[in-house]
């Protein structure tokens, strides 16, 4: 059993880190401050072929996989999780384009994305609707050959700058099976009709665009339907069982990027006094190998889910376990180095309060991290 990347794949890992730590320093502090993203950053990082990792070359995509695209989004989330969520997000929902789109559909809305010419959203969560995604209510109604939509969504990713979302509507309300109400619909956010209200003081990730979108008779031809009527639901889980793979390197990112400032700050500020207390000297080592085993653990499963993934396998309960999992490293890894810290850690070159502030998200979005386990558990019982 090999666990090492291949040269290829060592590239791309390589790239995105050094694109990150080039890039996002001249900017991070700007965009946490004001809540603001850069869109250059979206045309650097195409340039270079970070853009679009997973999409067919065919439509202007580095044509990789999931496991590539966790690797980039590790890297960018070691050195600023709040752009890195922001970059990566740019072509997020793609998958189902990817999927189950028509060839016109996959030229329109793929290729301007690869391009750095345009930013996608997901439109699914609601404010009376979260993890429970059969109870979205957004109505899309169809009338001749269109689709009156009405609704509202909530916490929604590149919200007041996407150019389109990939929505869930309720198609099919009298549907006999709860899994048959709903469908995918592209909607182009400067159609009629459409209120974008952007949130902002949030605790995390405040680079990254969030807000709240209104859906007021705007209309859609029925040609923005992506695949057939009816089989939303069945679209979004197979969304899901590819983003939350590489959605959960995350958690492996923010966590490495927080023990490496860690093992920094100990070195510069802390070894000679560290050093004249033994026991403090103690704890600190044995935080650290704590530390750096759970990351190390986090990757492994991460990476093994993407792998799988990429190759046509696709295991729910692992790629919950590396969501979950990778998540709560995330969290407890910040955690214990902004202790090692001290009072130093919001302070200066030492700060990582911006870490602590984002790790928190990767256990809730994409699915919380009750909601992983559920998803985990419920294997256990097929057939039952």
């Amino acid at each position: 059993m090999d666990f090492s990347l291949n040269p290829k794949q060592l590239e791309i890992k390589n790239l995105a880190r050094e694109f990150a730590e080039r890039e996002f320093p001249k900017i991070s502090k700007k965009c946490d401050q004001e809540e603001v993203f850069d869109f250059e950053l979206i045309k650097k990082a195409s340039e270079v072929g970070l853009n679009g990792i997973f999409i067919d070359k065919a439509y202007g995509g580095a044509g990789y996989g999931y496991l590539e695209n966790a690797l980039v989004m590790e890297e960018y989330w070691r050195v600023d999780p709040g752009l890195g969520g922001a970059l990566t997000c740019v072509y997020f929902g793609s998958e189902m384009i990817l999927l189950f789109g028509s060839e016109d559909q996959k030229k329109n809305y793929l290729t301007p994305l690869c391009k750095g010419e345009a930013i996608s959203a997901v439109a699914v969560t609601e404010p009376d609707a979260g993890s429970d995604v059969l109870a979205v209510s957004t109505q899309a109604e169809k009338i001749g050959d269109e689709y009156i939509i009405n609704g509202s969504k909530m916490f929604i990713s590149n919200g007041t700058i996407a150019n389109f979302y990939i929505t869930l509507c309720l198609t099919k309300p009298d549907a006999a099976s709860r899994h048959e109400r709903h469908s995918v619909i592209v909607i182009e956010a400067n159609r009629p009709g459409i209120q974008r209200d952007k949130l902002r003081g949030k605790m995390g990730v405040r680079a990254h665009d969030t807000a709240r979108i209104s859906f007021n008779e705007v209309r859609v031809p029925r040609e923005n339907l992506i695949g057939e009527e009816g089989n939303g639901f069945h679209y979004f889980m197979a969304f899901f069982n590819r983003s939350r793979a590489y959605v959960a390197a995350q958690g492996v990112g923010v966590a490495q990027g927080a023990l490496e400032l860690a093992i920094q700050f100990i070195k510069k500020k802390k070894r000679k006094t560290i050093r004249k207390n033994l026991a403090q000297y103690h704890i600190a080592q044995h935080k650290l190998g704590e530390m750096a085993t759970w990351v190390e653990t986090a990757r492994n499963l991460v990476y093994k889910a993407a792998w799988y993934v990429d190759r046509g396998k696709i295991d729910p309960a692992l790629i919950s376990m590396s969501k979950w999992y990778a998540g709560e490293v995330g969290v407890k890894v910040v955690s214990e180095a902004l202790q090692l810290h001290e009072e130093y850690g919001g302070l200066g070159e030492f700060d990582i309060s911006r870490f602590y502030r984002d790790a928190k998200i990767v256990e809730i979005y994409e699915g919380t991290k009750e909601i992983e386990k559920m998803v985990i558990a419920r294997q256990f019982f097929k057939g039952d």
